[in-house]
């Protein structure tokens, strides 16, 4: 039988790479691959080593993580923390190809930001709370509200229900009653339309003889999205935390 030096030995060199210190997943990450009620998978190694000899939690950045420049700008975070990103990048292009707004686009290119880095469950709630700080209210305000109208079809303005949704959920599929809450607000909100248009332009199917660059957008990004000086995560907004969860996804506490 292995010894607990060798066990922990071998759990950290799986883990981290032979890191010095323990990186951790939080339970979020874990959850449904292993009950999240149960012990964590280091718990056991890691108590019952000798305390002289047990690592370091990582509390700082993931080295194997690109690292974040001091004061991180959008653009820094759609380098090197999100991913994939041309859903993104293709439907804020059909929304500009459209002769949508300035603020539409800009919508559009930050419509799934949640997926692209953070989490995909209600990414329309999660990605409106990350950047509502930083861009006019309409815009958070769409993005929060495009999640729940792009389960219901509106013939006046041409948009159907997803063909893809039939092979992504089934043709059985029916939306959570909070989803149909939303949509029947966002529906006679001032900004319907507006939450409306990145359904328009959300793409399902992606071009892949299409290449879009992030800096195709950087001067929308300049004049509609409220960079703070001192970097995305360090403002003390209210949102902060996040951006600092998405730079350090995997800091212990």
């Amino acid at each position: 039988m292995a010894s607990v030096e060798d066990r922990i030995e071998a759990f950290e060199s799986a883990q981290v790479d032979a890191l010095e210190r323990l990186i951790v997943a939080a339970p979020l990450y874990t959850s449904g691959p292993h009950d999240p009620t149960a012990a964590p998978s280091w718990q056991e190694p890691y108590f019952t080593t000798p305390a002289h000899q047990r690592p370091k939690f990582e509390m700082g950045d993931d080295p194997r993580l690109p690292k974040m420049p001091a004061k991180p700008t959008l653009l820094d975070y759609f380098t090197y923390r999100f991913g994939p990103i041309e859903h993104l990048l293709q439907s804020a292009r059909l929304a500009k190809i459209n002769g949508c707004s300035e603020k539409m686009i800009l919508a559009c290119l930050l419509h799934d930001i949640s997926m692209a880095g953070m989490i995909g469950s209600d990414h329309g709630y999660w990605g409106a709370q990350l950047i509502e700080p930083y861009v006019d209210e309409e815009v958070s305000w769409a993005i929060r509200y495009h999640q729940a109208l792009r389960f219901f079809p509106d013939p006046s303005v041409g948009y159907e229900y997803p063909v893809a949704y039939h092979q992504f959920f089934g043709e059985d599929y029916v939306p959570d009653d909070y989803i149909k809450r939303d949509h029947d607000y966002a529906r006679n909100h001032k900004w319907y339309m507006s939450a409306r248009i990145i359904t328009m332009n959300d793409l399902y199917a992606f071009d892949p003889d299409v290449r879009v660059d992030i800096g195709d957008f950087e001067d929308i990004i300049g004049r509609h999205f409220r960079q703070p000086e001192e970097g995305l995560g360090y403002d003390n907004s209210p949102s902060a935390h996040m951006w600092r969860t998405i730079i350090r996804p995997r800091k212990f506490l």
